[in-house]
């Protein structure tokens, strides 16, 4: 869904509205990756129950940046409404929204603006307010969705794909957006590289060459300096090292009230997709040994699918639409994470 209709990012909307420090400082990200890193592994008392480790998971989410209501909402829709029905009451909303310290009128200020940029539509009956997503966002919710709960291990024949700007392109910034959704990353101003057959094909530009190459021992370090993994490796190790005081307190076996499973989850996935959404889904072959994307997933998984059914409970009897309740989650929905 294109939840941003602005500047340069191009990213879908969900993958817009979950990197809250904006790709134009993607430094100051990084920098903060590498301090929840440093603290969670450096820290001598980890919460031993899941009600500790939720809450010691909100400080860090209101201690981290700047809380954006509507991006924690976009989260929680995408997550947890869209597949129970995707219509939700405002006072459902409030109510849950207030488990994660945000109040009343920062979520009236974030739905007013989610209504007005096109993302939500409001629906009035009474004096009642229900809100679901447009429909010009339900087509990039589903893609969004295949990459956050699902792995895909992407075809490679062992060479890559190079893209290059010669000097009849007299346009380069207006080509690299074509580029980019043919699944080119940059490596140099007039170089390009991609690990498969441009899709969509690229338009017939004069000036601009596509070859075929093996890099045999640089092929990793050619793919970092592409793709800028590195940052990306630092995002992964700090989500782990963040949530890994959750997984040791579920593995416990201790009780889990339904709304710490909630608020857990939400954060999970809110901090998941932040990451997984910039990750350009390399073959194996270009990553490095230590890749922690894998580990990554499978913590993710693991955590979320013991998080599931008490959550689910906490919906059941909190979150309303205009008939009720809200419907019961939809085929497909317990398959997610179902590999990992």
């Amino acid at each position: 869904m294109t939840l941003l209709h602005t500047e340069e990012t191009r990213l879908n909307g969900w993958q817009r509205a979950s990197v809250p420090c904006g790709l134009r400082r993607q430094a100051a990200c990084d920098t903060s990756d590498h301090r929840i890193f440093r603290e969670r592994t450096l820290r001598p008392h980890q919460p031993k129950t899941v009600s500790a480790a939720t809450a010691a998971l909100l400080d860090d989410f209101h201690e981290q940046r700047r809380v954006r209501a509507w991006s924690l909402i976009i989260t929680l829709y995408g997550d947890a409404i869209v597949p129970r029905g995707g219509r939700l009451w405002l006072g459902s909303l409030t109510e849950i929204m207030a488990l994660f310290r945000i109040d009343a009128g920062h979520v009236r200020t974030a739905m007013s603006r989610l209504t007005a940029d096109g993302w939500l539509e409001r629906e009035r009956i009474g004096r009642n307010s229900y809100y679901r997503l447009t429909r010009r966002e339900e087509g990039s919710f589903i893609t969004a969705t295949q990459r956050i709960y699902f792995t895909h291990t992407p075809a490679f024949d062992g060479r890559l794909r190079l893209a290059l700007l010669g000097p009849g392109v007299d346009d380069r910034p207006a080509i690299r957006p074509a580029l980019e959704r043919a699944g080119f990353a940059a490596l140099t101003p007039t170089t390009y590289v991609a690990y498969a057959d441009p899709s969509p094909a690229l338009p017939d530009t004069e000036g601009l060459f596509l070859v075929h190459a093996n890099p045999a021992d640089d092929m990793h370090a050619l793919a970092d300096a592409a793709w800028k993994l590195g940052p990306l490796a630092a995002s992964y190790r700090a989500f782990i090292a963040r949530f890994t005081p959750l997984d040791i307190a579920l593995a416990a076996g201790g009780p889990v009230e339904s709304s710490d499973a909630l608020v857990s989850r939400i954060l999970l996935i809110h901090e998941f997709r932040r990451i997984v959404l910039r990750d350009p889904g390399l073959p194996d072959a270009l990553l490095p040994p230590d890749w922690p994307g894998a580990a990554a997933r499978t913590l993710a998984g693991r955590i979320y699918r013991r998080l599931v059914a008490p959550s689910e409970a906490f919906l059941n009897v909190h979150a309303q639409d205009q008939n009720g309740p809200i419907p019961q989650p939809q085929e497909g929905f317990n398959r997610r994470f179902a590999a990992e």
